[in-house]
């Protein structure tokens, strides 16, 4: 349980700072993962972005200020790091649909969102089949983009990296240069806190990287999940992971990429594995 006490303590933590900054790198060290890691485990267990969340529970107590009082405005914004009114503005808008001057009025509906609280579901229904490998470091070659630090920003990068990859022969290069294993067309998600966040479409290789760039992958643990389907299999693949294995596993995140390994070209048909990188569940 003590997986589960650490994301409640997480939230706990942005209770506590909602009128200041939530320090995304701090959420991670609560939970004993990267602030990668931690938003990809909080956009998957409570189905909402980390973002989102925090935008919710601020627009939710800025809505019980402005109700019956004589705060201004401009003065709640601030309260909840908002610099500018226009960005206040459309942030309420977009959580109560309403602007945040007809909250002042009597009979105004809003919204409330209130703390969440994680626990564990027991589900194991459907079986998940995985191994655990320990690989030593690798060489990967390919072209890769900056991400940001807030995930959702992200949503539009990657696949227009993939777009463009296929589009400009970038894969078909790649696929011609890849000679060591993991044999697969690589996504590996490189988000180490110390570092620029990266996303990389990339091969494992021996080869000269000639046009393309390289990032030599960690020594580390990996529990690695086949899968097959279309697209959004993967993305469902990756939630029975964080939700369902990762709690009771006797692991952790380690600090380390993520990464999928594509092992056939089919978009429809995919066969895939998803590599999570993790470490011993380490004792309080």
């Amino acid at each position: 349980m003590e997986w589960v006490e650490r994301l409640n303590q997480s939230i706990n933590y942005m209770e506590e700072h909602l009128t200041s900054e939530v320090d995304y790198e701090r959420l991670g060290q609560i939970a004993c993962c990267s602030a990668y890691h931690y938003q990809r485990m909080f956009a998957y267990m409570a189905g909402v972005t980390l973002a989102e969340y925090i935008r919710r529970r601020k627009m939710s107590l800025a809505a019980v200020d402005l109700q019956g009082k004589n705060e201004k405005i401009m003065d709640v914004a601030a309260k909840y790091g908002y610099s500018s009114p226009t960005a206040f503005n459309r942030a309420f808008q977009s959580i109560h649909g309403i602007a945040p001057s007809a909250v002042k009025g009597d009979g105004a509906a809003v919204k409330s969102f209130p703390p969440m609280t994680f626990s564990i579901a027991v589900k194991g229904a459907e079986e998940m089949n995985y191994r655990i490998e320990t690989k030593e470091v690798f060489r990967i070659i390919g072209v890769s983009a900056p991400l940001y630090k807030e995930l959702e920003q992200n949503f539009t990068v990657v696949p227009q990296m993939w777009q463009e990859a296929a589009s400009n022969g970038t894969i078909q290069k790649l696929a011609g240069m890849m000679d060591a294993p993991p044999a697969g067309l690589l996504g590996v998600s490189a988000c180490h806190d110390e570092e620029q966040w990266k996303y990389w479409i990339a091969v494992s290789s021996t080869k000269d990287c000639g046009e393309f760039e390289e990032y030599t992958v960690p020594a580390c643990t990996w529990a690695i999940f086949p899968g097959s389907g279309a697209n959004l299999s993967i993305q469902n693949l990756e939630q029975r992971i964080i939700t369902e294995w990762l709690p009771t596993s006797g692991y952790e995140y380690a600090n380390a990429p993520d990464i999928e390994v594509y092992l056939n070209a089919d978009p429809q048909n995919a066969q895939y594995e998803v590599w999570i990188p993790v470490r011993k569940k380490q004792a309080n």
